[in-house]
């Protein structure tokens, strides 16, 4: 079977670009920082383009390109570009966009990092940013300027777990010429696939659900075009946020088993919802599998299933929160998602506490609200664990 034909979960085991060796089953680690040319004509084919060996592996290298490829296999791109960190993936595609005079329109319950960085450094080089709901289709299109040469939603959005329509948005991009850039970390190829939907530009933490194992730190831009590519390519290569080989090929066994992971988590995911929303102690659940989601309908059509993450809020408001963050067991208090154990935090007085008051108020971040990360643990564990702690 051609392999762009087959299933998903098969194309997460086999997908790539390998490079034979000694009949090895899975991509070796090519730890090397130089490439050793066949003789001054091939080093000239390299350096020019037209032949397509490696030179340097801050620009390319077979580990590291073997999980590119099987990362935009699954996310139906024309390649990927994989960077240290998701950081460096989220200001690669910044800094390809945008410059001195520019205008960014961005999800207003964004990841922390991702606003931060633009409300504090990008003024600094001249361009502006507008962070509004981007689930009102309408705010997204008032908020276009003359100005505005990128749209960047996140969706699921972190840590309201708020949803924007892909689609809609593509198309108000495709018709105002402006590139929509979309953050999948929430869902992953798996559950999401935007480039489908007309985004122009898809970019993952890979630290999170890709990964999987807590264990490295990765991001990746996966684009629909050629052009995109080589533009956003040239970008990363200079700032010299490229992925190591070693942690390509972690992240590349993490991706294998990716499928299996998420319907394990979104399993116990679907029950911890009910059981939450439930709860003497709970005031509200945001989670997609919930027909009480404000975006249940457009999950349904957008995502391939609910995942693995939420958010709540606790009646106790942000004593409460803190307390219980004090009192889980089996749940690790941490930042990050996506991995294979429940992870759970309190964005007002953790990830999201340097944001202004009326900013986190106006993005949905509310002192009561508790983001929950759900892993594979037995799901009866991970309810006690709960239970307990807002006891």
């Amino acid at each position: 079977m051609e392999l762009k034909k087959a299933g998903i979960n098969s194309k997460l085991v086999h997908a790539g670009e390998k490079v034979e060796c000694l009949g090895s089953a899975v991509q070796p680690i090519f730890q090397t920082s130089t490439f050793q040319f066949e003789n001054a004509e091939h080093g000239a084919r390299c350096f020019s383009g037209e032949s397509d060996g490696y030179i340097y592996t801050r620009l390319s290298n077979p580990t590291i390109k073997d999980l590119e490829k099987a990362v935009a296999a699954v996310e139906n791109g024309f390649d990927g570009i994989a960077t240290s960190s998701g950081m460096g993936a989220i200001n690669t595609v910044y800094l390809a966009y945008l410059g001195s005079g520019d205008h960014m329109i961005s999800t207003d319950a964004v990841y922390g990092p991702s606003r931060g960085i633009m409300e504090s450094l990008y003024p600094k080089l001249g361009i502006e940013s507008s962070y509004i709901d981007t689930t009102d289709i309408q705010k997204v299109k008032d908020a276009i300027m003359p100005n505005t040469k990128l749209i960047y939603i996140e969706t699921p959005a972190n840590p309201t777990i708020s949803i924007t329509d892909i689609k809609a948005v593509a198309e108000i991009g495709k018709e105002a010429g402006i590139p929509v850039c979309v953050d999948n970390t929430f869902c992953s190829p798996y559950l999401q696939r935007p480039l489908d939907l007309g985004a122009d530009i898809v970019l993952h933490s890979m630290t999170k659900f890709i990964n999987g194992h807590a264990d490295i730190v990765a991001g990746m831009i996966v684009t629909k075009t050629g052009e995109e590519y080589k533009k956003i390519r040239a970008i990363m290569t200079n700032l010299g946020c490229n992925m190591d080989p070693t942690q390509a090929f972690m992240t590349r066994r993490g991706l294998k088993t990716l499928g299996i992971r998420i319907e394990r988590a979104q399993q116990n995911a679907i029950k911890i919802a009910e059981f939450l929303e439930n709860h003497p102690a709970v005031a509200w659940v945001k989670y997609p599998g919930l027909k009480s989601h404000p975006q249940y309908e457009l999950a349904k059509v957008q995502m391939d299933g609910p995942g693995a993450m939420m958010s709540f809020g606790l009646k106790g408001g942000f004593e409460a929160g803190k307390k219980m963050m004090d009192h889980v067991k089996l749940a690790l208090l941490a930042v990050s998602l996506g991995g294979i154990e429940t992870l759970i935090q309190h964005p007002a007085s953790m990830t999201h506490s340097k944001l202004s008051k009326d900013s986190k108020e106006a993005a949905g971040i509310t002192d009561e609200l508790v983001r929950l990360s759900v892993g594979i643990e037995e799901v009866q564990d991970i309810i006690a664990d709960l239970d307990q702690a807002m006891k």
